[in-house]
């Protein structure tokens, strides 16, 4: 029988693409859709191994380290946990100026561990002087940073940052770099990050259900040295696991076909130097149009100028006017924005530029949005 699709949802054709620019889940290319109807394989059979031996040197670049890249069929929350259980001893400094940053202190507060929390305002970043300080005025042995805070837009500048905590000995980094990795600089290498991670949904434009990392070798001792780190999120049998090209558990096949086809897309494209100018050009987009009509209807960002990320653009809806209404005049025409998150949710709207967008879809969304201001 038919398929019977709720009444705002059908099968997206190839034609339809580009009018979903939610922050999270990102739309996905047919291509990459396409590609999840291989047959399926045996989880420890050669075909699984060959599939991520051809993966591992695509990841590097994207990722841009020489260490091992390991993926989980899980959220990108799950590797946030599996950065506190395995690099975390007992007290952590969160990085806090949003819903993320909060979730990341959080999640280690479930874990058992102390969390002292360095808060800005929504909008707002942390601030190397500000780092400086903290650490000068209390004892951890990590610090959580999320480096594209989702639900603000907010691009922390993390090249500036991680040198600070570098200057502590022992003291590890750990990122969460959801919305940034694949559409913004984000060099795992050059930093030093101690566990930089990522999800499938968002900029990889891959469907939900992968989290995909990257630890530095002090990470791994440090894991290993660390009782109860757990088993399903244990960090040292993902290394184990993944340097003989083996999953760690059943994994979610189907999504790894879809990260192969994707990785390909992106070597076409020109790598990931090519997809992160892309990305920023869609950024330029807006501040364009914030600094044309869409500011004299009153729009303005809520990160200011220097710390907006390239993936996520959060708006400040005129004054007066609930910005819910906007999503939903969109939503009436086709498309697909998001709502401000948790208590920004009246005030603010967000435009996911990531993944396989570009810079037309960008300003037809909106163009759009101009019309419904009007």
């Amino acid at each position: 029988p038919p398929l019977n699709f709720p009444s705002d949802v059908s099968p997206m054709t190839d034609m339809e693409f580009g009018r979903f620019l939610l922050p999270g889940p990102t739309e996905v290319h047919p291509d990459v859709l396409r590609a999840m109807l291989r047959p399926m394989v045996g989880h420890r059979s050669t075909a699984m191994v060959d599939l991520l031996a051809a993966m591992e040197e695509p990841l590097r670049r994207v990722f841009r380290t020489q260490r091992r890249v390991i993926i989980g069929t899980c959220a990108a929350t799950g590797f946030m946990e599996m950065a506190v259980r395995c690099g975390v001893k007992q007290r952590m400094l969160a990085l806090v100026g949003g819903a993320f940053g909060q979730r990341f202190a959080a999640i280690a507060e479930a874990c058992g561990h102390d969390v002292v929390r360095l808060e800005v305002p929504l909008g707002e970043t942390i601030e190397p002087d500000m780092l400086r300080d903290a650490l000068m005025r209390t004892e951890v042995d990590a610090v959580s940073l999320v480096h594209s805070e989702t639900s603000t837009g907010a691009l922390a500048p993390l090249s500036e940052l991680a040198p600070i905590v570098h200057e502590r000995n022992d003291v590890l980094l750990l990122v969460d770099a959801v919305t940034s990795m694949a559409g913004s600089p984000v060099e795992t290498d050059a930093l030093a990050l101690d566990f930089v991670f990522t999800g499938s949904q968002k900029a990889l434009a891959l469907p939900p259900g992968l989290a995909l990392g990257v630890a530095s070798e002090r990470m791994v001792q440090r894991a290993k040295r660390l009782p109860l780190r757990g088993a399903y999120l244990d960090l040292v049998t993902y290394e184990e696991s993944f340097a003989e090209r083996q999953p760690t558990n059943t994994p979610a096949v189907s999504l790894f076909y879809a990260l192969g086809e994707q990785l390909r897309r992106i070597e076409i494209e020109g790598g990931i130097a090519a997809r992160w100018a892309r990305h920023e050009a869609m950024r330029q987009a807006v501040e364009s149009w914030v600094d044309g009509p869409g500011g004299t209807l009153g729009f303005r960002f809520l990160p200011r100028e220097g710390r907006r990320s390239w993936t996520v653009s959060c708006l400040r809806a005129p004054e007066g006017r609930n910005a819910r209404d906007f999503v939903q005049a969109l939503k009436r025409e086709g498309w697909t924005i998001g709502s401000g998150y948790a208590s920004l949710k009246p005030s603010t709207l967000r435009i996911g530029h990531m993944g396989d967008h570009n810079v037309e879809s960008v300003r037809a969304a909106l163009g759009r949005l101009e019309e419904a201001a009007r």
